[in-house]
């Protein structure tokens, strides 16, 4: 299993259509975090942890095919980014959605 993963991870990037649409995800959610944070003055840090992750990932994507640990890396960072976003959300709610 170790070796699947580790073919996965460190593939080489898959090109400018998918770091264009991560990179989209990324510019979606950081306007949701602009748009609760200004006009609504209640911004949730959890939007903005998605954004950077999803821009890891679109930038791991966009890297020339021969960079691939670097890619892998990125890939690494922005999962690991969101798996504690979601611990969190899950075991310590009020840190990311505030008190309530």
């Amino acid at each position: 299993m170790p070796s699947r993963i580790k073919d996965v991870v460190f593939s080489e990037p898959f090109g400018r259509r998918q770091a264009f649409v991560m990179f989209a995800g990324a510019l979606a959610i950081l306007s949701i975090y602009v748009y609760y944070g200004v006009l609504r003055d209640g911004s949730s840090i959890s939007s903005l942890i998605m954004a950077v992750g999803f821009a890891l990932s679109g930038s791991a994507e966009a890297l020339p095919t021969e960079r691939r640990r670097i890619a892998g890396g990125l890939r690494v960072t922005a999962i690991l980014l969101l798996v504690v976003l979601l611990g969190l959300t899950i075991f310590a709610p009020e840190i990311i959605l505030g008190p309530r």
